[in-house]
């Protein structure tokens, strides 16, 4: 081993804590940017790849087709922007049961020849292509579970069709839930209904604004009126992103931390290693070493452990990743998503530069030292900086050892401030975990609606997942179950909700329909902006719904696949994350020519002051049982395995942070009290015992961890209020005041203290370690 070697390894070895803190600030660092950057990268990658293979349609129109006939659509191929197109193709929105089954959900079947090439290539998954009439493809996201085989009936319709699977596909754009060849087309159009569908690819089509535009240059040459609903295929690729882009904003929030504070912890380790190490300094240069070989020798001891830290962090990345990704890949089925290796290479280059770049900075000092002037040099401070708040601190009603450590870090401003910044990022990381906490326990609580005391769940639907035996599943009566709510004593106020499926022209799937009887304004539902539904015919609706369907408060949707089309206006945006946000809260009178089935109603009951929750569900059960209901207490379930996951990894990664800026304050609590070793046997000498000594050690760390705690708490709430939003935004939501405004004045004051706990949690060890010093030791020390 060469003589430099000899000098890293030695220095490695002697240096154990800073060597520990430079390896864990890197590990939590590389952790949070390796997670964060696969993320971005599988949050759009399994999409584009899609999208490119099978010609994705850039926008799909959707055409009254009592308004306009095939040829006058066949010419908008034509229009100037759209580099190809495909269609018209007969659509229609049905209603079928599936062998037997109950009332079913709505869904829209087009007519294709075949599965197409050049825009929107539907990919067959399982099965084939129908060939004839009588056959059907399924889209492998349509509500039903699609099986080779199944049949399909539509007694809604006069011809009473019956189709068999065949096939099951999906199509990227999801631009239908259902496919037939054109000839079965006219027997699964009602009268008077149906339409058109038209596929576009653009020359442009990156932005919303190019979506729109080219948009209306395709419907300008046609009559007004004439599409009734269209979608981008950025929608679809950001409901398709949706649940690793909701990570995506707070994992760079603690990477950034991560970085930042691995720089800080470098920098000040290897600054204080060439502090303390001023005459070991001359004596290499004595012995022959160069400026440039000194400069190295601290670079390669940042970067050992620096390297040990970077194949961990590879390592936790890679686990903590594990549940997000699982999560990614049920969005495109048997895709197997994995953290890209190109993702580590840039992760471990970036972060080892960083922290050689550092350390090199911190260095250049060393080399720069006369070896005359670094063997002159001594190990103790100054003494003279601080004096002035040496005097200050004595005068105060203080035990003298209390006095002594206050006024300590005037004595080393630099060293107190690179503690105080490891603090500060500690106590930014607390603050911001415990108000993400917080929001996400409100978005739960707007998701589950748990206002009531009591609810009655719906029975299972007839169509989606179901029991072993549909026929054996309970049919509760939704107006017997009210009369019985109504007549029970202690039932204050109530409301039903009854889940009815529809369509909306231009949007592929489904939609719940949730019909109120009753004011269900109490029931917990949070507005975002507009008022709650007053009468008959409005609705609210969540974000996502206004983004994909182009509306706004005050605009009409129509909701069909109902008995009969349903008009209804916008006058309230909810935040609700159920469903992709595809839903539309209204009052049960505005479906009622509809016929909807409400076999899914559920019921929530808020009881009279006074009354026995418990005695109130069993008096209620049973009145409940012959009915096929039950009753329990409580709200809906609020629970998700998402909201799971980013508390697991927020308070994870928090650790990190804190045992971190811990480790910070331990290296230079010990670098101080090693320093001060001679001082620290005058005061033994004199009198101070060993409880003294570590109050001495202690209080040294107080104003820098307060300073740094109070400082921490409003940096940690407005990174709570930057990322918060962001992360709503990813999964296009609008956040309301109630989410984002969690933090309240009681809560502040510990969030503050935080930083003296983190502090004192760091200097604890090397106070026992100078408490435990002998005297004649500690005096003979120079």
């Amino acid at each position: 081993m060469s003589a430099l070697g000899k000098v890293v390894r030695s220095g490695v070895n002697r240096r154990r804590v800073q060597t520990l803190v430079i390896g864990l600030a890197t590990m939590m660092a590389v952790a949070a940017s390796v997670l964060g950057g696969s993320l971005l990268v599988v949050s759009g990658a399994p999409f584009d790849d899609a999208f490119a293979k099978q010609h994705g349609a850039h926008l799909s129109v959707q055409f009254d087709a009592g308004k306009v006939s095939a040829g006058q659509l066949s010419k908008s191929k034509d229009t100037e922007g759209v580099s190809s197109a495909v269609g018209p193709f007969r659509t229609a929105t049905v209603t079928p049961r599936s062998d037997g089954a109950g009332p079913g959900w709505p869904m829209t079947v087009v007519g294709r020849g075949d599965p197409g090439r050049d825009v929107d290539e539907v990919a067959l998954l399982d099965g084939r292509w129908p060939t004839h009439s009588g056959e059907v493809v399924l889209s492998a996201n349509s509500s039903l579970f699609p099986t080779i085989g199944m049949k399909l009936a539509f007694p809604d319709l006069s011809s009473g069709p019956t189709l068999t699977v065949v096939g099951v596909a999906r199509s990227v754009t999801q631009t239908a839930d259902a496919w037939v060849v054109p000839s079965q087309m006219r027997a699964l159009t009602a009268p008077g209904s149906g339409g058109y569908q038209m596929l576009y690819r653009f020359t442009d089509a990156g932005t919303a604004a190019q979506i729109t535009a080219g948009g209306k240059a395709v419907t300008e040459s046609l009559p007004p009126g004439t599409a009734v609903g269209e979608q981008s295929w950025l929608t679809v690729k950001k409901t398709a992103e949706r649940d690793t882009a909701l990570y995506v904003p707070f994992l760079v929030a603690f990477g950034a931390l991560g970085l930042v504070m691995s720089v800080l912890i470098v920098g000040n380790v290897v600054a204080s290693a060439v502090g303390t190490g001023t005459r070991r300094i001359g004596i290499l240069k004595a012995v022959g070493f160069t400026p440039a070989q000194v400069v190295r020798a601290y670079v390669g001891q940042a970067l050992i452990p620096a390297a040990v830290g970077t194949a961990l962090g590879v390592l936790a990345g890679h686990l903590l990743a594990v549940p997000v990704l699982a999560e990614a890949e049920e969005v495109y089925g048997t895709s197997s998503l994995a953290i890209a290796p190109w993702v580590d290479l840039a992760v471990i280059a970036g972060v080892l530069c960083l922290v050689a770049a550092t350390a090199w900075a911190s260095a250049w000092r060393a080399g720069r030292l006369r070896t005359v002037d670094a063997l002159a040099v001594g190990r103790t401070a100054s003494a003279g900086r601080g004096r002035w708040a040496a005097r200050l601190a004595g005068r105060l009603p203080l035990p003298q050892p209390v006095a002594l450590g206050l006024a300590r870090p005037f004595a080393r401003p630099a060293r107190a401030l690179a503690m105080g910044t490891a603090i500060l990022f500690g106590a930014i990381a607390v603050t911001f975990t415990v108000g993400m906490g917080a929001s996400l326990g409100q978005v739960m609580k707007a998701k589950a609606h748990d206002a009531a005391d009591v609810v009655v769940p719906a029975p299972w639907p007839d169509f989606g997942p179901q029991g072993p035996d549909p026929e054996k599943r309970p049919k509760a009566d939704p107006a017997a179950v009210a009369a019985a709510i109504e007549a029970a004593a202690g039932t204050g106020k109530y409301y039903s909700a009854a889940t009815v499926r529809a369509t909306v022209s231009g949007l592929t799937g489904t939609i719940d329909v949730i019909a109120f009887t009753g004011d269900a304004s109490w029931g917990g539902y949070t507005m975002v902006s507009g008022r709650w539904v007053d009468k008959p015919g409005e609705a609210v609706v969540p974000t996502p719904f206004l983004a994909a369907t182009g509306a706004g408060i005050g605009d009409i949707v129509t909701l069909n696949g109902l008995a009969e089309p349903v008009t209804v206006r916008i006058v309230g945006e909810i935040l609700d994350p159920r469903n992709d946000g595809m839903q539309v809260f209204t009052d049960a009178s505005t479906l009622t020519a509809a016929h909807p089935d409400r076999t899914e109603t559920s019921h929530h009951i808020a009881v009279t002051s006074g009354t026995n929750v418990t005695g109130y569900v069993d008096a209620l059960n049973k009145d409940l049982a012959p009915l096929g209901a039950t009753a329990r207490a409580g709200g809906l379930d609020a629970g998700g395995d998402m909201v799971v996951t980013l508390n697991a990894l927020s308070v994870t990664l928090t650790l990190m942070l804190v045992a971190v800026a811990a480790l910070g304050v331990l290296n230079g609590v010990l670098l101080d009290t090693r320093e001060r070793v001679r001082e620290i046997g005058v005061h033994k000498a004199l009198g101070m015992t060993p409880r003294q000594t570590i109050a001495m050690v202690i209080t040294s760390v107080v104003v820098t961890g307060l300073a740094a705690g109070t400082l921490g708490v409003p940096l940690g709430v407005a990174l709570h209020g930057w990322v918060i939003p962001a992360m709503g935004d990813s999964v296009g939501l609008r956040l309301p005041d109630s989410v984002i405004a969690v933090y309240h004045g009681a809560e502040l004051l510990p969030l503050a203290l935080g930083g003296l706990l983190i502090a004192t949690l760091g200097a604890l060890l090397p106070a026992g370690w100078a408490a435990r010093a002998r005297t004649a030791t500690a005096l003979r020390t120079e």
